[in-house]
């Protein structure tokens, strides 16, 4: 399983993830260092369920404070719980977004092919704030530019992602560039 890393600008840190790809399904580990505010290490684990609908991610979170745990769960229905509370003000959404993690956005850039065909799709996101690992709603908006090209908007920013074939980031302007080739 090749690895791949990514210098996090907007943590002043780095990211290194395992993904397993295939069949529609995405499974990954991975872990970040990050610096911004004060130094913290990440550790996730990323499982998909068909068509790579987030079934379940699971991070902790290290601080000289303190350790977070989140265990972050959608039922396939549309439902999420995170560490067993129901969390309904992102009933519907398909995935989650970790934050500050280039691996996330892989999923619905996947599952509709926006990395090699035209389109444009508004979705909504179980997005996870790192390092507190607290979760909000987030509407994104991500639309196919050319290959390999396409532009991420949400509540004001914007930016122009590049993904590699498999669609992976290989760059996301002001968040994060990779490191390792796949």
């Amino acid at each position: 399983m090749p690895a791949i890393t990514w210098e996090v600008f907007a943590s002043r840190g780095f990211e290194t993830a395992w993904p397993e790809l295939g069949g529609g399904v995405l499974r990954a580990r991975g872990r970040a260092v990050g610096f911004a505010h004060e130094p913290y290490w990440v550790t996730y684990e990323l499982d998909t369920a068909d068509r790579f609908v987030t079934r379940r991610l699971r991070v902790t979170t290290e601080s000289a404070h303190e350790v977070r745990a989140l265990n972050l769960l959608h039922d396939g229905q549309g439902q999420w719980t995170a560490n067993g509370e129901p969390l309904s003000d992102v009933d519907g959404a398909l995935d989650c977004d970790l934050g500050l993690c280039p691996l996330t956005n892989t999923m619905p850039v996947l599952r509709h092919g926006l990395h090699r065909t035209p389109g444009e799709r508004e979705f909504l996101m179980a997005w996870v704030s790192v390092p507190d690992l607290v979760v909000r709603p987030s509407r994104q908006t991500y639309t196919h530019l050319g290959p390999g090209r396409v532009r991420y908007s949400s509540d004001g920013f914007r930016s122009d992602l590049e993904f590699d074939e498999e669609g992976y980031v290989v760059d996301y302007p002001q968040l994060a560039t990779r490191l390792t080739a796949r």
